[in-house]
């Protein structure tokens, strides 16, 4: 259970998605005064090294980020300003101007709380938690943020709801198991029940499975149980022979397998600002990171 790595991944086109709504929405809630708490319950090693053999290994990034700079610069796109936003919140991680390392979502998230926010953030992988570990002490932020080497899916539990009744919880496990599916499902019922008016932000792959086809439709019908606003986007970059999911995520292990092709997002209780916001960025990613004809977008919310 413990093949997937995150490192393999870093900044390919599903982060540029998902980090772009997660700034978005974490800049939405901090406009009022009271504390917020987020909570990543599957938050990798916090942040990943472009240079790194594992990068160098599947050169995810070159599909992704590394793609949309590459275009942006030669097609003179000024990018809107959601889009901007992330790639300012990229650029100060790396002040030389290279661009060598990517900072995941606990570490994008913990830069736009204020002192009196709060970060829980889990990660079961025992390399990938102990590297986790060293990047926040790094970060010198003392209780602001709480690490937990323990089940996300599990651990959520105990943190529901937050002192404050704001929060925002993201969920993106590697799905490299199809109970993943499952778990999340029953892992966003279980958090309506006791917090039912936190955001909630579930990324998935789009590949070709069952349980990934149906798990937007079940969150609906989750949101719609508790009469909660929803929002569900998916971005594709390029055509694939979508498989399995490990054979669409890859792991450290046997020959390079084909790069995801498109991934989703699915929020409960987002943000009014959100849709708009995605209409502006969307048809930018797919005009610098779309590789061929069937590169596009969908967006849907509910009315």
């Amino acid at each position: 259970m413990f093949s997937y790595r995150h490192a393999y991944h870093a900044g390919n086109h599903a982060d540029v998605l998902k980090h772009t709504a997660l700034i978005a929405i974490i800049q939405y809630m901090i406009q009022k005064e009271v504390g917020i708490s987020v909570v990543d319950t599957h938050a990798g090693a916090g942040i990943y090294r472009l240079d790194s053999d594992a990068a160098e290994l599947s050169k995810e990034a070159d599909e992704g980020l590394r793609l949309l700079l590459k275009n942006a610069g030669e097609k003179k796109v000024e990018l809107g300003e959601l889009l901007g936003e992330y790639v300012q919140e990229l650029e100060r991680f790396n002040p030389s101007g290279a661009l060598k390392v990517y900072p995941g979502s606990p570490m994008i998230a913990q830069d736009y709380l204020r002192r009196h926010d709060k970060l829980k953030i889990f990660e079961l992988h025992p390399t990938d938690s102990r590297v986790l570990e060293k990047h926040v002490e790094q970060l010198r932020a003392g209780r602001q943020i709480n690490c937990y080497k323990e089940d996300g899916f599990e651990g959520l539990k105990k943190l529901l709801p937050p002192p404050t009744r704001r929060g925002l919880v993201l969920i993106d496990p590697s799905y490299e198991m199809k109970s993943d599916y499952a778990r999340v499902v029953n892992c966003i019922q279980d958090s309506l029940r006791r917090f039912v008016t936190g955001t909630y932000m579930v990324w998935y792959p789009v590949i070709a499975r069952p349980e990934a086809h149906d798990l937007p439709k079940r969150l609906r019908a989750l949101a719609q149980e508790v009469h909660k606003p929803w929002l569900h986007t998916t971005l594709r970059v390029k055509s694939g022979q979508m498989g399995s999911q490990l054979g669409v995520l890859g792991t450290n292990k046997g020959p390079k397998r084909p790069g995801l092709s498109a991934s989703g997002l699915f929020i409960i209780n987002p943000p009014h600002t959100l849709e708009p916001q995605l209409k502006g960025c969307l048809p930018q990613m797919v005009e610098l990171m779309g590789q061929d004809a069937l590169a596009g977008f969908t967006l849907e919310a509910s009315k």
